[in-house]
């Protein structure tokens, strides 16, 4: 476990209503904002569904229904607060053009839309950003400049071009007129299932939860906010503490991977969310998973953030009506395999048994005879001679096989135990 869980709960500050008169500021983005950027957008993005799901609200305990963002053209909500803040450029800025730094779902928004309205645009990645990346967002019509070894220094470097060129930096979280446009998701919700009470938004810079947040509470003035992030990047959280928290890591939610969170994305937050919580790296692939195996809907790890919140946190959720923005579905095929395979492990399903034996004619046969008595069928056989402490005659062997369930497997290993062998679960870390 994460060993400063218990630090990590932001709660809104609360104050009485004469203080919150005296202190009134005008807010930073506003509901008209968020309506006023919809009926710009309009039909040029996907009105996605909003769906119920019986299963995962059975799972859960809560009422669980899905925004499925990842149905949009370029399979994720950025889109949106890239449009608007597109259709809001003056006609000498779009001539000109825009650029951003981006290695995600804001590049292929921005290209996709710039592209279709004639406008320039030009993406600085970093030089590790994997080539389907590059090449997703050139085939929408992006101009893509590679530099830098991570996204700060592809940012500073896109911030250059930006002054040299005389280039619109379009930023992907930390603009009010992007912010405007994300909050649109929340309309709509709210538009096809009013009874919503909670929503759980992933956070990387705050963009889509502030323009959420702003247009929920003020449509919904009680409903729950609850902000997603990953464990290794606590960033908001931190930033709304005054804390210097460490943030980095290989994380599944790598769109929502952010250091630096917004600075006006952290002050529209600070006086709405409710709460922000984390979840590790197991929550965030057994999401993807169920997902995927429940819902047949392939959702990227910042996309599944808000499911893997409700399975980490479910006494918060508990007979609720929850929201859950699926946010994007731009996963590498490779590793959805991936996780996928490591759920069926961490479920029984698959499994690999480390047997000793004896180097013998006839040993593995016996061990195979067990395997096919209790139905449990065979993958892979490694078997290991040398490299083992084992006296020269003996020789591990590792089994990789499947399952019906857990029960199935534990049976197989108790009766291998029964006949006098050694035998240990290779355990997922």
């Amino acid at each position: 476990m994460f060993p400063y869980r218990a630090l990590f709960r932001y709660v809104r500050p609360t104050m009485s209503k004469s203080n919150a008169l005296e202190n009134a500021a005008p807010p930073l983005l506003t509901l008209d904002d968020v309506r006023a950027a919809a009926a710009r957008i309009g039909d040029a993005v996907v009105r996605t569904p909003t769906d119920y799901s019986k299963t995962l609200s059975q799972i859960t305990g809560a009422n669980i229904w899905l925004k499925f963002e990842n149905l949009q053209f370029t399979a994720a909500y950025k889109e949106r607060g890239a449009l608007n803040k597109l259709l809001l450029l003056t006609e000498e800025q779009k001539a000109r053009g825009v650029i951003t730094a981006s290695a995600g779902n804001h590049s292929q928004g921005l290209a996709y839309h710039g592209t279709r309205l004639g406008v320039p645009v030009t993406i600085v990645m970093p030089r590790t950003t994997p080539m389907v990346k590059v090449i997703q967002t050139e085939q929408v019509g992006g101009k893509v400049v590679l530099e830098g070894e991570t996204f700060d220094e592809a940012s500073e470097y896109a911030r250059a071009m930006e002054k040299q060129l005389n280039l619109t930096f379009v930023h992907p979280f930390d603009d009010p007129d992007v912010a405007a446009g994300q909050g649109t998701v929340a309309l709509e919700m709210l538009e096809d299932v009013p009874e919503l009470d909670m929503l759980a938004v992933p956070i990387g810079g705050g963009g889509l939860l502030s323009g959420m947040g702003t247009a929920a509470r003020a449509l919904k003035p009680d409903i729950g906010l609850i902000g997603v992030q990953p464990e290794l990047y606590p960033s908001m959280y931190a930033k709304l503490r005054g804390l210097d928290l460490p943030a980095g890591g290989d994380t599944l939610a790598e769109g929502i991977a952010v250091k630096q969170p917004g600075a006006f994305t952290a002050k529209v937050l600070e006086g709405l969310v409710d709460e922000i919580v984390l979840v590790d790296e197991q929550a965030l692939e057994r999401a993807v998973a169920l997902l995927l195996q429940i819902e047949k809907t392939v959702v990227e790890g910042a996309g599944a953030a808000g499911l893997a919140a409700v399975l980490t946190y479910p006494e918060k959720f508990k007979g609720r009506n929850v929201g859950l923005v699926l946010s994007g579905g731009n996963i590498d095929t490779r590793l959805l395999a991936n996780v996928l395979l490591r759920d069926l492990a961490r479920s029984g399903r698959l499994a690999r048994l480390r047997i000793f034996l004896q180097d013998r004619p006839g040993a593995l046969y016996k061990v195979m005879h067990e395997f096919d008595a209790h139905h449990v069928n065979i993958l892979e056989i490694y078997h290991q001679r040398i490299f083992t402490n084992l006296p020269a005659k003996g020789l591990v062997t590792d089994i990789e096989c499947e399952a019906r369930d857990r029960e199935q497997l534990v049976a197989l290993i108790e009766a291998l135990q029964g006949k006098g062998y050694s035998v240990s679960e290779v355990e997922l870390n």
